[in-house]
């Protein structure tokens, strides 16, 4: 009997679905679209058992190319739902391999909310499981560093640290508390050096100060170890420094200085719902 009920119940839902969600999500109207994906997300969410496939999936797949930014925002919200909870991450692994590609390519959404949500979801993804974006994806979003547009920048700093700066060696959490050229700043201070002149935008250093300032705070501000490793003799078998890569660190510790006695994005990075051009 409890069987049949449910047999009854799950008809039920089906005939709901295949009656009305599937007219309504590509209703005349974006409202109503965003509240279909949104309600197929909770759905999802609550009863992944049933609604958590890829004959489900498809429909908020296909409505991430939605022409109004509000439905597409919604198909991004919903997602990170379901990424964030790692139960459920094995059930997305078809979607994923089919519209991530898309998902990476709504971080230069026209939307700047959209682009923001985009590549948050895709830092739940990086943090669920590193294999599923490949160095060309993260690159794609590293670049958004430099972004005018300050969420933006700023939600594609915190991509960026996670992906290449929050990882400490073992052997570093025996040094934690060295100061100066031995803290484990060091290598991270050296990285962002590296990553600053390979990004070949070498004026817009504030930029890149100012997009991980909220998630790196310490590290940019950790003055002692930046000097250290401009002053101080390299320890034994490190390499020292290149001149290019000191005038670089320099010019990032002066930007860094200059954030935190200014308190306020550089010249040129708005907040707004878009940056006119000149």
């Amino acid at each position: 009997q409890l069987q049949e009920n449910q047999d009854e119940i799950e008809n039920m839902m089906n005939a709901i679905f295949k009656g009305v969600f599937v007219h309504r999500y590509r209703d005349a109207i974006a409202e109503i679209r965003a509240i279909c994906i949104e309600e197929i997300g909770i759905w999802m969410k609550m009863y992944s058992d049933a609604f958590l496939n890829d004959s489900y999936l498809k429909y908020v797949g296909w409505t991430m190319h939605d022409k109004q930014g509000e439905v597409r925002l919604k198909c991004l919200t919903a997602l990170q739902g379901l990424y964030y909870n790692k139960e459920l991450n094995s059930k997305l692994e078809l979607f994923t391999s089919r519209f991530k590609d898309r998902i990476v390519s709504m971080t230069l959404d026209k939307e700047y909310d959209v682009a923001v949500q985009a590549i948050k979801l895709l830092l739940i993804v990086l943090q669920s499981s590193e294999e599923v974006l490949t160095a060309e994806d993260c690159e794609n979003v590293y670049h958004l560093v430099y972004s005018a547009h300050r969420p933006v920048a700023v939600a594609a700093g915190e991509f960026l640290y996670k992906k290449l700066f929050s990882r400490r060696d073992a052997e570093d959490d025996g040094i934690l508390k060295r100061r100066g050229r031995q803290s484990p700043n060091a290598n991270l201070v050296k990285t962002l050096v590296f990553f600053f002149l390979e990004s070949e935008l070498h004026e817009h250093a504030a930029y890149l100060v100012d997009s991980m300032w909220d998630c790196a705070t310490d590290l940019l501000k950790d003055w002692e170890c930046m000097n250290s490793l401009l002053l101080e003799e390299p320890l034994n078998g490190e390499e020292p420094l290149t001149d290019r890569q000191e005038s670089a660190l320099i010019e990032i510790m002066l930007c860094t200085i200059r954030q935190a006695a200014e308190c306020h994005p550089p010249v040129g990075r708005g907040t707004g719902k878009r940056v006119g051009s000149k």
